[in-house]
């Protein structure tokens, strides 16, 4: 049963009261009346920095709010604060010495970064992958999704005041870091892709720490269940609160979670499959309400797609090769660079000068944790990418944080900026 009626949660709240944006600030500036806002309203107000050290900001994020009272009028997001230039850091670097790069982008899903990077690479290499590596890489993405989604729920219940659920959240990817560790041979920035395959094949081992982890995640996520979704505070702060209609989530440039929660049914592993997503079966979780509780709604229940995407995934594991065999391209491996000259020499070739690649341009996006990652790359046959653009999610979500802020409560704020899950990492590139 819904808490409030469906005709309330996505009727519109009008601001026509508040003068644009722009106005407010020279008006705070220059001390102007003349704005359409008494006199009295206006010695009311405040301006409130936000960050960019807050504690609840989700990173390094500065939100300028122009308060009246404990009503947010406007804000202004600004983005910048890390100084990390990975775009331009790709054109000085091969192909192959930027996947540890990607890893620091989503910090918190940087195995489904590697895949996302690689994928492009390998478009405009025209290179063509192996089957088990194909079911391997969905199978990170989607251990990438469950650890991002983990995070992003136990953060927006602790920003609300839950810290139980955010400490059982840690609890589940401390799981998932394990399985990492023996995937990948690293816990967390895990590098673990190539230019035309993985740095390693998925054990045994691997395998049947994932299926521990699948077997109990029903009910870690029941335990989290339990504490949110019939809990009348978390309810009441999230239902309503910072609702995005359809249109300026397209217009913003949402995808993921953010923009099914406004209703629209838009996934790239639907919708333009890649890798074997389109030989597997899920469903695309969507939400009408448009506000924080049903941001939260599909993140919740996309885990349990994700669930049963790896589980069929590692039923149809097929035997074969890891690694594409193209010596112009694609590493060799190190046994065969210790056991023959060939091969040793094409990997000082590879590591000292790059792919040499086909003038040309390509992009490809994947469904990341937060919505549409993706990497346009343009090559002058050269070793080195001529041009790196990052498609990120963050970066589009954080653009809605003024729309969403306008006309809430204060205390709406750590919220709403939870609710839409954006890592600085990939805003600030």
């Amino acid at each position: 049963m819904a808490l409030i009626d469906e005709e309330v949660l996505l009727e519109q709240p009008t601001f026509q009261e508040v003068p644009p944006r722009q106005r407010i600030l020279e008006a705070l500036m220059s001390k102007d009346t003349t704005v359409s806002r008494d006199e009295d309203s206006l010695e009311n107000e405040m301006v409130l920095n936000m960050g960019p050290q807050h504690p609840a900001t989700h990173g390094v994020l500065r939100v300028l709010l122009r308060l009246d009272g404990e009503t947010v009028v406007s804000a202004e997001t600004e983005l910048g604060y890390l100084h990390r230039g990975y775009e331009k850091l790709a054109e000085n670097m091969t192909y192959h010495e930027y996947i540890p790069h990607t890893d620091r982008l989503d910090y918190i899903s940087p195995i489904a970064n590697n895949v996302g990077y690689v994928l492009a690479v390998e478009k405009l290499m025209k290179i063509e992958l192996p089957r088990r590596a194909q079911y391997t890489r969905v199978i990170c993405c989607e251990l990438a999704r469950i650890s991002s989604h983990l995070l992003a729920l136990g953060a927006l219940a602790m920003d609300i005041g839950a810290l139980t659920v955010f400490v059982w959240a840690l609890r589940e990817r401390e799981k998932l870091y394990d399985i990492f560790d023996v995937l990948t041979g690293v816990r967390f920035t895990v590098s673990y892709m190539r230019i035309g395959g993985m740095a390693q094949d998925i054990g045994e081992d691997a395998i049947r720490m994932l299926n521990a982890f699948l077997e109990g995640l029903p009910d870690a996520m029941k335990d989290i269940g339990s504490m949110l979704n019939k809990n009348r505070i978390f309810l009441e702060r999230t239902s309503g609160i910072g609702i995005m209609p359809q249109d300026e989530a397209l217009d913003l440039g949402w995808t993921g979670p953010n923009l099914r929660a406004s209703g629209l049914a838009v996934d790239l592993r639907r919708d333009n499959p890649y890798l074997v997503y389109n030989e597997l079966d899920f469903d695309v979780i969507t939400r009408t309400e448009s506000d924080v509780l049903a941001r939260y709604w599909c993140r919740f229940y996309e885990i349990a797609e994700s669930a049963k995407i790896i589980r069929q995934a590692l039923d149809k594991l097929p035997k074969g090769d890891y690694f594409a065999r193209d010596v112009k391209k694609v590493l060799p491996r190190k046994s065969q660079v210790y056991s023959k000259m060939e091969d040793l020499i094409n990997d000082f070739m590879l590591v000292n000068f790059g792919q040499s690649t086909p003038v040309g341009e390509a992009y490809h996006g994947i469904e990341a944790a937060k919505g549409e990652l993706g990497w346009y790359l343009v090559s002058n046959g050269s070793g080195f990418p001529w041009r790196s653009k990052i498609r990120s999610p963050s970066f589009n979500s954080l653009q809605g944080l003024s729309r969403l802020l306008e006309g809430a409560m204060i205390s709406d704020v750590v919220a709403i900026i939870g609710s839409i899950d954006p890592i600085m990492g990939e805003a600030d590139k």
